[in-house]
């Protein structure tokens, strides 16, 4: 039954829809934030002046959704995690967070995978750009037998290149570009470095003054 009370509310014109989501589940919603034909519906969901989230994208089993002032998930995004309350998984991890969290001005464009099964912080004036990639922070710890999760980070005015992979515990640091096809599996702490390849490393430095690094508005003509 609540299966077909969502599906109700996602096809209702978003004045509406608004309406219904902020006073039904206490969401937060700023009054020019916008949602599409999308399956959104975490235990709490904030959105901030300006932020959207576009057609065809599912996001479930989240403790948290925020976005920031004029950020963006685009279409086909999915987008998942775990419950806290679940007792199958994660019990030995105390303070598990499945969450995301993306800061302002920052997009996640198409048809990416997003596991939240443990945070994902996304900072302000961050692309998450082209097409499938995938920020995966559970696997299996083959040493100790059982699924583990760690969180993902990306600071600010960060590039991820399209089709890349970030794995829990990878951290890339603010002003840097993940090169596309990549994989993201450790923390970096260097800023202003294109980092690429399987697995990442540091390639080059690039220029403190380059016009991403220092934009004031997220969307790149």
């Amino acid at each position: 039954m609540k299966k077909l009370l969502f599906l109700a509310i996602i096809v209702l014109p978003w004045s509406i829809k608004r309406i219904i989501l902020q006073r039904w589940l206490g969401y937060q919603l700023h009054r020019t934030a916008r949602i599409g034909l999308a399956w959104i519906f975490p235990k709490h969901l904030v959105m901030g002046p300006s932020s959207r989230i576009d057609h065809f994208s599912v996001a479930i089993h989240l403790d948290r959704l925020e976005l920031g002032e004029s950020s963006k998930i685009g279409r086909g995004n999915w987008i998942t995690g775990f419950p806290k309350n679940n007792p199958n998984h994660f019990q030995h991890i105390s303070g598990r967070r499945p969450e995301l969290v993306v800061g302002t001005q920052s997009a996640i464009t198409k048809n990416h995978h997003l596991d939240c099964t443990e945070r994902i912080l996304i900072g302000d004036f961050v692309t998450i750009a082209g097409y499938g990639s995938q920020f995966l922070t559970h696997s299996i710890d083959v040493i100790a037998n059982r699924q583990d999760a760690r969180p993902i980070t990306i600071g600010d005015y960060c590039f991820i290149g399209t089709d890349s992979v970030v794995l829990g515990g990878a951290v890339l640091p603010p002003s840097s570009v993940l090169g596309a096809k990549s994989l993201l599996s450790k923390e970096y702490t260097e800023s202003h470095q294109l980092y690429a390849g399987v697995p990442a490393r540091r390639i080059k430095s690039l220029p403190n003054d380059a016009k991403y690094f220092t934009r004031e508005t997220g969307f790149v003509n």
